[in-house]
């Protein structure tokens, strides 16, 4: 079957915007080919820095003919009605047919040749494309990323001939800008387009370009006993910006190397798109660097190394001059400037933020193992560096400035702890395990969870503008992987009250335990007078937001929910059943460790066939408990045995769930989760006899009302370990 070529050549496309480009390209051409029925074998798209090709192999010449039934009205409706079908169909009364009191409409359509579909829908994709930013040129209406140039449009080797705002379809393309000898070629099919492309110097394919890349690098800094540093980022846009790309190994002032190793990599990534290169024997940076040049040059390089050496002394200069500048500054005066920052207009400025992790940091640290007084320290310096001269120029580093301006005056542990609070960022990110570090990094993201829950910026379908998944997901790490016994709750809380203490200037928190206290009568004359004081100020008890000390337990819960929701994203990434998460969150539980675990256990429980015809006896139970409740108050209390006339499995099942519940509450005392259910497992076989044997609805009220009490009581045991009610299934 024909092959249809297309390409859409132009100046040059930025690199950032080649990926998306061809993604939406194979979107809207597939989506518009279908829709006018066609189909194909395979359809595939490549972006470059000039150009855009789409190649879809196995089209047929024509779409297919088309019939379609449409119902319509009664054959005795209005006239209106009649007349609204045959202006929708295009017919005539007599064109219809009429079944049992109902007109029908029969639609033909023949089929379209595929090129007048393909001119149709190119007009249609190239005037809709959804480049982040485009631009007009000429006098022309066209909006394209860069001035379009040309368009290769051929289908079974023929051209499609079609114009968009004057530029002709054809078979002429162009390669290299400075290497392809300047001369506009014809091409007849994909093959023959791609060979001509390498002919003139241009590689269609990114991973060609990509691997060019990294086999040249890599061969240039093995010439001389040095090594690339990888940088997939980097690779990925530099492959974006040559057509023919040809890495070339500069040197560089070795005095620069005194600079931080990620402050030489981020100069000549940011400013001069260079991958930098160490020795291998120390494993520390080479005064070196690798740059992919456009062309490939009559003398190897030389004077495009030299050309590019100046330039980088030059942004390394202005490095250098960050970094001696700020190590006069210090933190005092950086602190300092965070106060006329603004975090957000209802969360206070930078500073305040600074105080309310410092706060938080100190309370978190015996919890994890950490000094308080150094936790409190670390958060006091955590943000500094957002003023410094070198995160101003580069706040990528933020964080890893402040970790090395911190180190001289303040030893490694609390630099680590400013260098890394920042981590985990991401899935992919490590996760601290200093417990200094550990502290101040759950500082710092439970403080942005908690302000923005406050001012109810909480996260909405795809929407989370303030990266609070990410965020929740950093403490689940950090508490997991670490092991940290934390309970959430009140450590949300501690953080609601310094959010309601330091960015809103009156404390809440405060405020409810002097009424507590009040209450019981044992205020002191101080604290008599400061409740008097805080009243004043706002006798409805509300701070300037509007939040109540009921808002704030609200949040509390609305945030613990959201941790639950996180978690399951993270435990089933792992293969892990999310509904187990409900079931064990539902109990109340706030120490992720011990959920997880809980969890763990829950699900080998349920896959042995005792937890699965165990959870089946449950749901019964609770299924006739519900049912009985909404009759009327269902009867609780001790279970009686040795009844006259009492079954043996209704005996049988009393004894075994006493049994059952003290073992389970020895477990449970001990976080053995694993014998909490090996106990449940042994209510299995009692559990099916008793709804084998007896029956609960007796017509004798006495037996009916001791078995009810009986299977509320396995409810009760079970549900020590986890809702199961929660559990699907």
């Amino acid at each position: 079957m024909p092959q249809l070529l297309i390409e859409l050549f132009s100046e040059e496309i930025p690199a950032r915007m080649q990926g998306g480009a061809a993604r939406d390209l194979e979107r809207m051409a597939t989506e518009r080919l279908k829709a006018a029925g066609l189909s194909w074998d395979a359809l595939t798209t490549w972006a470059g820095p000039r150009r855009l090709t789409l190649v879809i192999d196995g089209l047929p010449a024509a779409t297919p003919d088309r019939s379609e039934e449409l119902k319509g009205p009664r054959a005795n409706a209005p006239e209106q009605a009649l007349e609204g079908f045959l202006r929708k169909t295009g017919l005539t009364r007599d064109q219809l047919t009429e079944r049992d009191g109902v007109l029908f409409a029969v639609i033909e359509e023949a089929g379209r040749p595929t090129t007048t579909v393909i001119a149709e829908t190119l007009d249609q994709i190239v005037r809709a494309f959804p480049w982040p930013k485009s631009m007009r040129w000429g006098s022309g209406t066209l909006r394209w990323v860069r001035p379009l140039k040309r368009i290769v449009a051929l289908f079974d080797e023929a051209v499609v001939p079609f114009a968009i705002d004057g530029i002709q379809s054809g078979d002429v393309t162009e390669g290299h800008r400075f290497m392809g000898a300047g001369q506009p070629f014809a091409v007849k099919d994909f093959a023959d387009y791609r060979a001509k492309l390498d002919q003139h110097f241009v590689l269609l394919d990114a991973a060609d370009r990509k691997l060019k890349i990294l086999e040249a690098a890599r061969a240039a800094c093995h010439a001389r006993g040095l090594e690339l540093v990888d940088d997939d980022g980097l690779l990925d846009e530099v492959a974006g910006l040559a057509e023919w790309p040809t890495p070339i190994l500069g040197d560089m002032d070795p005095q620069f190397l005194a600079l931080p190793p990620e402050v030489v990599r981020l100069s000549m990534k940011v400013h001069q798109k260079y991958f930098a290169v160490r020795d291998p024997a120390t494993g520390k940076l080479a005064p070196n660097f690798i740059v992919v040049a456009n062309v490939e040059a009559s003398d190897g390089g030389v004077a495009l190394a030299a050309g590019n050496s100046r330039v980088l002394s030059a942004r390394l200069n202005d490095a250098r001059f960050f970094w001696d500048e700020d190590r006069k500054t210090g933190f005092d005066a950086w602190n300092e400037k965070l106060k006329g920052v603004t975090f957000h207009a209802k969360l206070g400025t930078l500073a305040g933020r600074v105080d309310r992790i410092a706060a938080l940091a100190r309370e978190i640290a015996p919890l994890v193992g950490a000094d308080p007084d150094q936790a409190e320290t670390a958060a006091r310096l955590s943000k500094a560096d957002l003023a410094s001269a070198m995160v101003g120029e580069f706040p990528e580093l933020q964080g890893i400035m402040g970790g090395y301006y911190a180190r001289a005056d303040h030893g490694d542990a609390i630099a680590d702890a400013v260098r890394d609070h920042y981590k985990p960022q991401g899935p992919a990110d490590s996760v601290p395990t200093a417990p200094l570090t550990v502290a101040v990094a759950l500082a710092d993201k439970l403080d942005t969870l908690v302000g923005f829950f406050a001012i109810d910026e909480k996260p909405t379908g795809s929407k989370d503008p303030f990266a609070l998944r990410r965020a929740a997901l950093g403490v689940i790490r950090l508490i997991l992987d670490n092991g940290q016994r934390v309970a959430l709750m009140p450590v949300f809380g501690s953080a609601f009250a310094e959010l309601s203490t330091k960015a809103w200037g009156r404390p809440i928190a405060r405020l409810a335990d002097l009424e507590i206290a009040e209450e019981d009568g044992e205020l002191t004359t101080a604290q008599t007078a400061e409740l008097v004081q805080l009243r004043a100020a706002d006798v409805q008890g509300r701070d300037p937001v509007g939040h109540t000390v009921e808002d704030d337990v609200a949040n509390v819960d609305a945030l613990l929910a959201f941790f639950a929701d996180r978690l399951k994203v993270l435990l089933r990434d792992q293969g892990k059943r999310h509904d187990l998460v409900d079931a064990v969150f539902a109990l109340g539980d706030d120490d992720l460790v011990r959920i997880v675990r809980r969890v763990e256990a829950l699900d080998a429980f349920l896959a042995t066939d005792d937890g699965a015809n165990l959870l089946a006896g449950y749901k019964r139970a609770s299924n006739i408990l519900k049912a009985e409740a909404k009759k009327g108050e269902v009867p609780t209390g001790m279970v009686a045995t040795g009844l006259a006339n009492q079954p043996e499995a209704e005996t049988t099942l009393a004894f075994a769930t006493d049994v059952a519940r003290t073992a389970v509450d020895t477990a449970l005392e001990t976080e053995d989760f694993a014998a909490a259910m090996t106990a449940l497992s042994r209510l299995r076989a009692p559990v099916d006899a008793f709804f084998t044997d007896v029956m609960v609805n007796s017509d004798v009220p006495a037996e009916r009302d001791n078995r009810l009490k009986l299977l509320g009581q396995v409810r009760d045991v079970m549900g020590r370990v986890a809702d199961f009610g929660q559990v699907a299934g």
